[in-house]
């Protein structure tokens, strides 16, 4: 039999997987393995074509479960998805396999269930990325689902805790997808994609809005989203190092993949944008926009409250999470491709902080933000990194990021979104505030007496994130390459596409070019940096010998006010927040207990039979009505 690119790309991760556990015990194992990755990228690269639009390779065989045939296959939206996925494994890996990987062994840290969690979350995102039909969504869904509590939980104690409240999340979001399908399957009688958009107009509007609650709530606890976000920060912040880089770059974005497969390709954002809410003006588009919002702006408030370096960025990366889902969402070719884009630009940035930051605990041994400062002149690539990769998350340019937000900003104001535009504005000065908090307590301020001997990180480490510097940069520079694979994204999913340049996008609403707006930044730069120099003679002090406000700041004065940063911002927003989602979870627990005590007191009484079809009763008529 003729293997297909796909057949052998599958085939490629099931063997490192393979590998792994038999051979990732061995002292060079984390090289292995990383030479694996990339022969999985070398193999994605096969399937190039489906990048710029490309008709959609197929495995070479089917399997039949229950009368029912699932098969897998790869499109643009796949191999979009999996080029991410597997560079981000790929550099996490790299940066693992050196220095970092044996001071985890010493430490007591099981590298190979490392090793063996990197490629069993590579194998099943592929799977995933790759379903044909919606059993093979699910089947893909929930292996995703428990390759990544494998590598959230593996370190123990406080991860496996968070580990723990994830798979809850997930278990709950898993039975939603699945009465979901159980619906479509009833009204469709079949979960094929041709055969569920063949059935969709035909569908009434409660099905509809039952269908929309119950996918958008089972894809959004994988995403993230408010207010189904609680697990997240914790989970991926006590993840070990690269594997925190890999989960917070795609693992969540595994949910938007979802949402862009089933509501938009197989539903159609014109039917979610038909389903008004009743007694009211507002659809379920304008909803789903909404949501995003929020999302977008509490959780990065509350990363500015974060004193541990990994939660403040696991934060962040649930309201990243919300430009994407909003650019999608309004569903325009500037949106959608804002969104799409973001997904890319994203998963670089977050990838690169994520190992900033764990050069800086690895260094130092401190994820404190209290703890830190000054370490600028002790590990200056690692402090350069820092600062790209927050340029980008801020969205700001050059770099890739202000590409991606631009686009969902200028789609907001073409489709006459005031609100929603003021309000994820309001979200990027969170994130403008927090970032920095996070830049100036790690590498500037005062040196601490303890860092004074710091050594900047080993060139295994330091690779991987020069390297996400450099994407970072040149798609910021020339997003007209990443564009292109958004543009067969949007095309695979019927999205509409807009006019795009290498420097950016054309359109008479407004026009973005990134090479002449970094010429223009660049060279202001350079006319700073001239009259800097040639201002006249300077002095050169040393970090613990310093002067600043009329006094002399030795080793024993902590010129960086890094303690409550942000604490009278906190102040005002502390009043409205103050923990409401964790104790709109308390209710929701409490709630569904009630409700248990309730139907076992039902059940426990005689015809428990009857209770029992009167309620199915009841269920299949509302259905079927």
């Amino acid at each position: 039999m003729t293997l297909t690119p796909l057949d052998e790309l599958l085939l490629f991760s099931a063997g490192t997987l393979l590998l792994v556990l038999l051979f990732g015990r061995i002292r060079a194992s984390g090289w292995f393995v990383t030479i694996l990755f990339g022969g999985q990228l070398v193999g994605l690269l096969k399937m190039a074509g489906l990048a710029y639009g490309g008709a959609a390779v197929a495995l070479g065989w089917q399997l039949e479960v229950m009368e029912h045939t699932l098969s897998w296959r790869f499109d643009a939206l796949s191999w979009y998805f999996a080029i991410i996925t597997l560079g981000a494994a790929f550099l996490s890996s790299w940066f693992a396999a050196g220095e970092w990987g044996e001071r985890f062994r010493s430490q007591g840290g099981n590298l190979w269930l490392f090793h063996v969690a990197m490629a069993l979350n590579v194998l099943t995102m592929l799977v995933l990325l790759a379903s044909g039909d919606l059993l093979s969504l699910f089947i893909g869904w929930e292996l995703v689902s428990w390759a990544g509590f494998l590598l959230m939980a593996m370190a123990g104690g406080v991860a496996t805790k968070a580990a723990m409240k994830y798979l809850t999340y997930a278990m709950v979001g898993a039975m939603a997808i699945f009465g979901a399908l159980a619906l479509l399957f009833n009204l469709a009688g079949s979960l094929q994609f041709e055969a569920v958009m063949a059935a969709v107009p035909t569908l009434g509007t409660a099905q509809l809005w039952l269908l929309l609650l119950l996918f958008c709530a089972g894809f959004g606890i994988k995403m993230g989203l408010l207010p189904f976000h609680l697990w997240q920060a914790a989970a991926y912040a006590e993840t070990p190092g690269p594997g925190a880089a890999f989960l917070g770059a795609i693992s969540s974005r595994m949910g938007l993949f979802a949402i862009l497969l089933v509501l938009v390709k197989l539903i159609g954002m014109s039917r979610v944008e038909a389903l008004v809410i009743p007694l009211s003006m507002i659809d379920a588009r304008d909803l789903l926009a909404w949501i995003a919002v929020f999302t977008i702006i509490l959780p990065t408030f509350t990363a500015m409250k974060q004193n541990d370096a990994r939660r403040l960025l696991a934060w962040h990366g649930i309201g990243q999470g919300g430009y994407m889902l909003l650019g999608l969402v309004v569903a325009d070719a500037m949106g959608s491709a804002g969104g799409l884009l973001h997904v890319f630009n994203y998963a670089t940035c977050q990838a690169a902080l994520f190992l900033a930051v764990t050069a800086v605990v690895h260094r130092t041994g401190s994820a404190d933000l209290n703890q830190l400062g000054g370490l600028v002149t002790r590990m200056p690539l690692s402090f350069l990194t820092l600062l790209i990769g927050i340029i980008g998350l801020a969205g700001l340019p050059p770099m890739n990021g202000f590409v991606s937000k631009w686009l969902v900003y200028r789609s907001l104001l073409n489709e006459g979104m005031p609100l929603l535009f003021v309000a994820t504005v309001i979200g990027t000065l969170g994130t403008i505030l927090s970032v920095y908090k996070l830049i100036h307590n790690m590498f500037l301020g005062q040196l601490r007496v303890e860092h004074e001997q710091v050594r900047e990180a080993p060139w295994s480490m330091l690779a991987p994130m020069l390297i996400l510097c450099v994407i970072i940069f040149a798609s910021g520079l020339l997003p007209g390459i990443p564009l292109t694979w958004v543009a067969a994204v949007q095309q695979a999913v019927g999205l509409p596409v807009p006019s795009y340049t290498l420097g950016g996008v054309e359109s008479v609403s407004g026009s973005l070019d990134m090479i002449w707006v970094s010429g223009v930044l660049f060279a202001g730069f350079g006319i700073g940096a001239l009259i800097f120099y040639s201002a006249g003679p300077s002095k050169r002090v040393h970090q613990l010998d310093n002067y600043a406000g009329g006094h002399f700041l030795s080793a024993d004065v902590r010129y960086q006010y890094s303690d409550n940063f942000y604490a009278g911002l906190m102040h005002l927003i502390g009043p409205w927040y103050r923990q409401s989602f964790i104790w709109l979870e308390r209710a929701l627990v409490s709630f569904v207990e009630f409700l248990s005590l309730g139907m076992q007191g039902i059940y426990r009484r005689a015809p428990a039979e009857l209770y029992l079809l009167m309620t199915t009763v009841v269920l299949l008529a509302w259905v079927v009505i």
